[in-house]
């Protein structure tokens, strides 16, 4: 049984699941809080589908430092070790 994590984690034992693979808190709260309300997109693109400009947006809006200077290859990188 999972550990109750307070009501700000909607899912615990996804929570705890994700934190187990390495993810960070908030990047586990954000994935199973997701889940648990249905906003989760299951047909989200692959980041290699996506354009650079795209990629940029996302990585401008996690907070990713030193993405100008970033080639695609760079900042699917970056986006997906984020967090």
């Amino acid at each position: 049984m999972a550990r109750d994590h307070g009501a700000q984690i909607k899912d615990d034992a996804l929570y705890e699941e994700l934190r187990k693979q390495g993810q960070s808190k908030e990047k586990a709260a954000r994935i199973a809080n997701a889940k648990a309300n249905g906003s989760l997109k299951h047909n989200a693109t692959h980041l290699e589908d996506r354009t650079k400009d795209d990629l940029m947006q996302e990585a401008r809006k996690i907070g990713i430092e030193g993405r100008s200077k970033m080639k695609k290859a760079d900042l699917i990188e970056a986006i997906r070790n984020h967090g």
